[in-house]
């Protein structure tokens, strides 16, 4: 049986060493992983900035779904250069094509006076906390503190609001930002799962930072007890990352559309009727916008509210899910999002059709015009037209 010494010293004849410099400029190079398989209490105490993490124990397992594409250039390095050995060898077995171990490892490339920095970290309870994500190698602790760091602007706390912002605080979205002027009421709990009966008669935003908190701590909910207006969503919308529409007329749906359009905010859109919903994603960057799919307000008696239709309860609870999903995918770059696309849901059915939304052509709200927006209000059912020319120098 060869010792320990000569099995590494075998296994560095079959693989490709490079030295820190070699490695520091291919860092230059979008295209090369710099794979970091450190313990991950040697990770918290340093590492390379941008290096992907995967300790050296999962790295089997792990790395076909964080570097699926086997021809990437891939230099390894641990803390001496010796796992990193081992780990290039075995990911040559696995048919990568393109691997080095750093000679060295980290501690030479620390005592070299190279760019490295401590990389934030997870609290032991945050770890125990998010622990089913940090085993999604798609999340894992870069993505949670993603989530931690984002700013998702709920509109309404009622139907559609309710599952969305349990779910965004259940999953760490680090500030929850909830507009409703509305007062909880015994008919809202057949469906709105944020309030209780000791909360009818107070402030939604009020009980919906209770619920939100006590669900976790770690969540910032910032409240707007105010109506969404012309007069203000220029000042409210600006810097969340994403806006999660769950309101329920028109006027609010066009005045939302222009806003985020001019501000270049994602929303995901989600609407309920009866026994019916459907869910898209509206991002003014990169796909078509809610004025794409309804040009104009449809006429009061064709688009009656759920308090005049009403709504299975349990309908919102699915469509707000979904609403947490695509914001959720959005914030961590995960999948495909619904942008074009339409999922409409029938429970009757217990269905799924999915639509496309293109762009239309004669729709001058676009966020190449956004210089020229003039974000306005519905008046009754007359459209006001909120692109107008540059005021003349």
């Amino acid at each position: 049986m060869p010792s320990f010494r000569e099995l590494l010293a075998t296994t560095k004849t079959e693989i490709r060493e490079v030295d820190t410099a070699e490695t520091e400029a291919a860092r230059a190079r979008a295209d090369v992983v710099i794979l970091d398989v450190r313990e991950p209490e040697e990770h918290e105490q340093g590492a390379i900035p941008g290096a992907l993490h995967i300790a050296r124990g999962t790295l089997e397992s792990s790395i076909e779904s964080r570097i699926p594409d086997k021809s990437t250039p891939v230099i390894i390095h641990c803390a001496s250069g010796v796992r990193s050995a081992f780990a290039a060898k075995t990911l040559a077995e696995l048919g990568y094509t393109d691997v080095a171990s750093m000679a060295g490892g980290f501690n030479k490339w620390k005592d070299e006076s190279r760019d490295w920095a401590a990389p934030r970290s997870l609290s032991a309870d945050q770890r125990n906390r998010y622990q089913r994500h940090l085993l999604l190698p798609e999340v894992d602790v870069v993505g949670q503190q993603t989530l931690l760091d984002s700013r998702v602007l709920l509109l309404g706390a009622g139907g559609l609001g309710s599952p969305a912002a349990l779910y965004l605080a259940a999953a760490g979205v680090g500030t929850i930002g909830i507009i409703d002027m509305d007062v909880v009421d015994a008919s809202n709990l057949q469906r709105q799962i944020l309030h209780n009966m000791e909360r009818i008669g107070d402030r939604k935003v009020d009980s919906a930072r209770k619920t939100l908190t006590l669900l976790n701590p770690d969540v910032d909910v910032v409240s707007f007890d105010v109506r969404l207006g012309a007069d203000n969503v220029m000042d409210i919308l600006p810097g969340w990352d994403i806006i999660v529409d769950g309101t329920d007329n028109f006027p609010t749906r066009f005045l939302v559309n222009d806003a985020s359009v001019k501000l270049g905010i994602p929303v995901v859109h989600g609407s309920i009727f009866r026994f019916e919903g459907m869910v898209t994603v509206f991002d003014p960057q990169h796909g078509p916008t809610y004025r794409d799919m309804v040009p104009e307000p449809p006429p009061a008696e064709m688009a009656p509210s759920c308090a005049e239709a009403g709504v299975l309860g349990v309908l919102p609870g699915i469509i707000g899910s979904i609403q947490a999903i695509e914001t959720i995918k959005l914030l961590l770059g995960l999948g495909d999002p619904l942008v074009g696309r339409l999922l409409a849901y029938d429970s009757l059915e217990q269905s799924f059709r999915e639509y496309k939304i293109r762009p239309d052509p004669t729709n001058e709200i676009t966020y190449a015009n956004r210089d020229r927006i003039v974000v306005a209000e519905l008046d009754g059912l007359c459209l006001p037209h909120p692109l107008q020319a540059p005021a003349a120098p």
